[in-house]
């Protein structure tokens, strides 16, 4: 029986330290390794990602999948649940070592029905919303942080490379007809920095080029027979992180979720469920449909 190891880091700037730590001292028996390039994102569905298809093409029936904690593998419930799901048809165990879900049974299923143990799927369902709280919360914190600096003067990240008089020196070089490259080797710093010194000085500078105001974020309901078909219908980046960011909010027997998003992806969502007004369509499906349509058009009117 084969132990494979899954890694994975959200940006390249991350790397896989912590995992190769946690994962170490787990002292895994001859370990074959999937990692995923770096920046892959977790909003990327994980039986979407290449190293994870790879890892269940090689995998046979008793094999263990192994990962530092769930969430290098899994995004929100949806995405647990469906993996859960293939690793029982694929009859893999999965073992966690570190993190809430690491004392735990994933792969139990009822001995009659084969489905997963209710107790099970309340404990995936509770965990997984309360990581979801913890990086909302983490994203907010950034974002409350990031606006008080930036109201006492300071501005976030990277120091640039050319400050102060050594600009003015700069510039005054590219003018008097210095290279960019001899400006760089000079000041010992890249091409790119003393490009973004002299940018204004540029010949492929438009000085009165006035970009356009970039699109303001709207919160719409969107109804769940529409979000339910959307979340099975192929989306851009765009797209499939505008749904799974959104918040669902229970309406009586069913719910409607809350999608926070430039006006462009919405249209472009309601684009995707056009079917759904089809001959075919189901008469809850259309209705739903048609209330989304109607909010987007509201949305669309406001915005013009």
């Amino acid at each position: 029986m084969a132990n494979l190891v899954y890694k994975r880091v959200s940006t390249d700037q991350q790397s896989t330290d912590r995992q190769n730590l946690v994962l170490d001292e787990a002292r895994i028996e001859d370990p074959v390794v999937f990692e995923e390039e770096p920046g892959t994102s977790s909003r990327l569905h994980p039986l979407q990602r290449p190293k994870f298809g790879e890892l269940l093409t090689y995998a046979r029936p008793g094999d263990t999948v192994h990962i530092s904690e769930m969430f290098r593998l899994v995004r929100g419930t949806g995405h647990i649940l469906d993996v859960l799901d293939v690793l029982h048809r694929d009859r893999l165990a999965l073992r966690i070592h570190d993190g809430a879900f690491s004392a735990m049974d994933l792969t139990a299923r009822h001995p009659r029905t084969g489905e997963l143990l209710s107790t099970v799927k309340f404990m995936v369902q509770t965990l997984a919303a309360a990581g979801e709280l913890q990086r909302d919360l983490q994203r907010e914190l950034t974002y409350d942080g990031l606006r008080a600096a930036d109201a006492k003067g300071n501005k976030g990240g990277r120091r640039p490379a050319l400050a102060g008089e050594t600009i003015a020196g700069v510039r005054t070089a590219y003018l008097e007809g210095q290279s960019i490259a001899a400006l760089a080797r000079e000041h010992s710093v890249s091409r790119g920095a003393v490009r973004t010194a002299v940018a204004d000085l540029l010949p492929e500078h438009v000085a009165d080029e006035v970009a356009p105001a970039p699109e303001l974020l709207v919160t719409l309901d969107m109804p769940g027979k529409v979000a339910e078909f959307l979340r099975t219908t192929e989306l851009d980046d765009a797209e499939r992180a505008a749904l799974d960011e959104g918040q669902a909010v229970r309406r009586g027997t069913g719910y409607t979720l809350r999608v926070t998003a430039v006006p462009a992806v919405h249209r472009q969502l309601l684009d995707r469920c056009q079917v759904l007004d089809g001959a075919g369509a189901i008469p809850a499906q259309r209705k739903a449909r048609r209330e989304y349509e109607n909010r987007v058009s509201t949305l669309v009117a406001e915005t013009l």
